[in-house]
């Protein structure tokens, strides 16, 4: 997978991206991530970016020109998204992360100052918010982006078992996990994950799952319920309403 960013701070970047499981799986080429600045397409004198918006207002925003020719510069693989990071999109999703990863290339623009030029939505195919909240840059979420989608990408986790049971991948959050020692400061390691009895700690780790959803996300819970999940007799032994 070949990922563009388009960034006024492409230093932004440098340590996130040699860090961790994302730095060794780029160090392997499992994807590659280009760093492209707008500025260096401007044909002023001052290498303006920005400028005041038309009809007044507060704050300065992005020249669509830059942008273009940013994006322009780029090759264009077969399969591929140019995606906008801005509070007004799409809320960022393993849904989304899991569709993200099938395609050959990601276009990323991040914003800055009090947003982008309208007409920079022809060069986009959709934009994608981290949260709702509003952040000084757009390279906040785009490392976010960046990190949910290549993870997924064969390869980038050594047990693939452990990317199929996380919290997100199914509607319900994961189960709680414990190490060594058995015994901290009183908090006891539950007993039934020292049994040995696999059918007892899956068991287990079911329940768990459904009564943390239901009590930290009742949303997505509620979401669980309407495709069916209460319709085994582990689930309806968690939650007495069933």
């Amino acid at each position: 997978m070949r990922v563009d960013v388009v960034s006024l701070f492409p230093d932004f970047f440098a340590s996130p991206l040699e860090s961790g499981l994302i730095g060794k799986a780029l160090a392997r080429q499992i994807a590659e991530v280009y760093l492209t600045n707008p500025r260096d397409f401007t044909t002023d004198k001052h290498h303006r970016v920005d400028d005041e918006p038309y009809g007044g207002g507060v704050g300065m925003l992005m020249k669509p020109d830059p942008i273009f020719a940013a994006v322009e510069s780029l090759p264009v693989l077969p399969r591929r998204e140019v995606i906008l990071l801005t509070p007004q999109g799409e809320a960022m999703t393993q849904d989304l992360f899991r569709h993200l990863v099938t395609l050959d290339q990601l276009v990323l623009i991040c914003g800055h100052y009090e947003g982008v030029d309208e007409r920079v939505g022809h060069l986009l195919t959709r934009e994608v918010s981290l949260g709702d909240f509003v952040l000084t840059c757009g390279e906040i979420p785009a490392l976010a982006l960046i990190n949910g989608v290549v993870r997924l990408l064969p390869g980038t986790v050594g047990k693939t078992d452990s990317l199929r049971y996380e919290s997100f991948e199914t509607p319900l959050l994961d189960y709680p996990q414990y190490t060594r020692p058995a015994s901290f400061r009183g908090w006891e390691v539950p007993e039934v994950l020292r049994s040995g009895n696999h059918e007892a700690i899956a068991q287990w780790r079911r329940q768990q799952q459904i009564e943390r959803t239901r009590q930290r996300r009742p949303d997505l819970y509620e979401k669980w319920m309407g495709e069916g999940g209460a319709g085994d007799g582990v689930d309806r032994a968690v939650d007495g309403r069933l």
